[in-house]
């Protein structure tokens, strides 16, 4: 029977060729002609004015983020596409250009008179987007001089950026064995492979996991120094802006309080004794004394079954539809129209991803699906970003701009809406502990895996500091910090998961790791609210998702649940639901 939903892409209607793409190369063009015009009006005395410029930055910011999404979406697709590379490394160079013009923009902001600043502030150019002009003056106020930032930028192209795309090059180096059940040998992608780690059958994981340790500890020393100079690009910049705090920059762009971190962090840690009882009782149930890494995520009950990639697809439309109905259409537009890159082939990336085209008012996602429950959840996650950038599209794109965190929250929004609706429509005991505890591993990797990420890079910035850290040193600071985000749980750990996951590579957003865990809990706590309220909530949700680009988290919070972030009920509230999971769990294997 044939497929109703396409499994690859359409990037031609954005760029017909791909990484040969004429009419891509015509857009890079106009982009360095405008980013050139735009440097030059800030250079010289004013002629645009604040006015003029706040419109020219509005028009390159989207263009920029579709050129950048395009080559995404070319690498992802085939890590082996060298063209693609290419056309990374100048859309990079033209992001570092832009970066730079944007510097000048922010000093003009930053030493504009305070009277001539807030008159200006209300006028049609700048009233739209005043909230994202205040943060940027705010935050000009605590750099270095301009110049120094612009030549920052420029040599960050080569250097820190340059650093951040090994991780590329090194996945696409990797090779991956494995014996089938025929006892044929497969060469597997690191997206196939990944896939292998939470199979139904313990011997697969087993085997698949050694074979992932072994391949990335090959790679190790690679990895080892990329993340040296990442990290030591980092604290050199972080050291000449006079901050000493490594989470000074993460917290700005998450727009977020470091109270408000610690708020959730302590939360989380009263709560991780439930989700021990859930580890505990899932070893018990796999006949183990203790789970592995490899064995956290592994499906029981028929959730070791797969599922069609059509099936999955009606299955996320019906559980998006009962909340609201415009969400569902929009999923079922993404499905039918070739947004979602799915199909299950060597070559491509591992992990998942959701991508803006603003220009075109579009998304791209990306995953290699397998049928397995935690694709299905990938799926769902993936869709909530998308639909998060779809009731953004009208808006300014200084209001488009919002931060990883509150992305995080229509992601995870997404994922628990699909898990209770499917939980509550389960059929038999079986069917309800599988799907159960697939929903309960999303909270052990915001609390524990994520916790886990958080420990390593804080304390791993603290060491660099030092020196140069070595791969083995890597692997016990990575080991040392599961032991404590797992409590303890776990028997054989993942030593060389630092050096897999392309997380801790990225250099747009440092620090990539809690504001998944903030959007986990702040969407369980906007969830809780769905559920009291019903399909009414749905117009306030997309009201706060339109918000999440103009404000704080603590004022967005405020606003739309009436709700202090800074303080620890809100998130132990949010926890609560997780406990609440994990007794209906021990209930249902008692």
């Amino acid at each position: 029977m044939a497929n109703v939903y396409p499994q690859t892409w359409d990037l031609d209607v954005f760029y017909a060729g791909g990484s040969r793409s004429s009419a891509f190369a015509a857009e890079l063009e106009r982009l360095e002609r405008d980013i050139a015009a735009l440097d030059r009006s800030l250079a010289d005395e004013p002629k645009a004015g604040l006015s003029g410029w706040t419109e020219a930055v509005q028009s390159i910011l989207p263009r920029l983020r579709q050129a950048e999404s395009f080559v995404a979406c070319l690498q992802a697709q085939d890590m082996r596409d060298q063209a693609a590379g290419a056309l990374n490394d100048r859309v990079k160079t033209l992001g570092a250009a832009f970066l730079s013009a944007l510097t000048k923009y922010d000093d003009r902001l930053r030493t504009m008179p305070d009277a001539e600043w807030e008159s200006w502030l209300r006028t049609p150019a700048a009233a739209p987007v005043a909230f994202n002009l205040r943060e940027r003056r705010e935050a000009a106020r605590e750099k270095l001089p301009p110049e120094q930032e612009a030549l920052a930028g420029e040599l960050a192209v080569d250097g820190y950026h340059g650093w951040g795309e090994m991780y590329n090059t090194i996945v696409a180096r990797t090779r991956f064995r494995f014996i089938d059940a025929e006892g044929q040998e497969q060469l597997l992608s690191a997206g196939q492979m990944a896939n292998k780690l939470t199979d139904g059958d313990r011997g697969v994981r087993r085997r698949a996991f050694a074979e992932w340790e072994r391949e990335w500890g090959e790679q190790a020393d690679l990895c080892a120094e990329t993340l040296n100079r990442l990290a030591g690009f980092r604290l050199k910049l972080y050291g000449n802006r006079g901050w000493n705090d490594v989470l000074k920059e993460p917290l700005q762009i998450n727009r977020m309080s470091r109270d408000t971190l610690e708020a959730m962090w302590a939360a989380i840690n009263e709560g991780k004794p439930q989700l021990v009882r859930y580890l505990e009782r899932k070893a018990k149930l796999l006949g183990l004394p203790r789970l592995d890494w490899h064995d956290v995520d592994a499906p029981i009950g028929s959730a070791a079954h797969t599922v069609p990639y059509d099936e999955a697809a009606e299955f996320i439309v019906d559980r998006f539809r009962s909340f609201s109905p415009d969400m569902a259409d929009f999923a079922l537009m993404t499905f039918r129209d070739g947004w979602i890159e799915a199909e299950d082939r060597p070559g491509k990336r591992p992990g998942g991803f959701c991508t803006s085209f603003p220009k075109s008012g579009q998304t791209r996602i990306f995953l290699t699906y397998s049928g397995t429950a935690s694709n299905i959840s990938t799926l769902a996650h993936e869709l909530g970003h998308a639909y998060h950038q779809h009731v953004l599209n009208d808006l300014p794109p200084l209001c488009q701009e919002y931060a990883m965190n509150v992305a995080e929250t229509a992601s995870t929004f997404a994922e628990l809406l699909v898990a209770d609706s499917a939980l509550q429509a389960a059929k038999d005991r079986e069917e309800k502990l599988a799907l159960l505890d697939d929903k309960i591993q999303r909270s052990v990797a915001f609390f524990m895996n994520i916790h886990a990420r958080f420990l390593f890079e804080t304390r791993m910035y603290e060491r660099r500091r030092e020196g140069l850290l070595s791969a083995g040193e890597l692997n016990a600071l990575m080991e040392e910090a599961q032991r404590e985000a797992y409590a303890g749980a776990l028997g054989e750990l993942h030593p060389h998961f630092w050096a897999s996951k392309l997380h801790f590579y990225i250099t747009d957003v440092p620090f990539y790791n809690f504001p998944y865990t903030f959007g986990y809990l702040f969407s369980a706590g906007i969830y809780a609210r769905a559920r009291q309220e019903g399909p009414a909530f749905a117009d306030r949700y997309v009201a706060l998702l339109r918000d999440t680009g103009r404000m704080t988290v603590e004022e967005l919070a405020g606003k739309h649940l009436g709700v202090r972030l800074d303080e620890p009920s809100f998130w132990r509230q949010a926890v609560a639901l997780t406990k609440a999971d994990v007794d209906q769990f021990m209930a249902i294997t008692d």
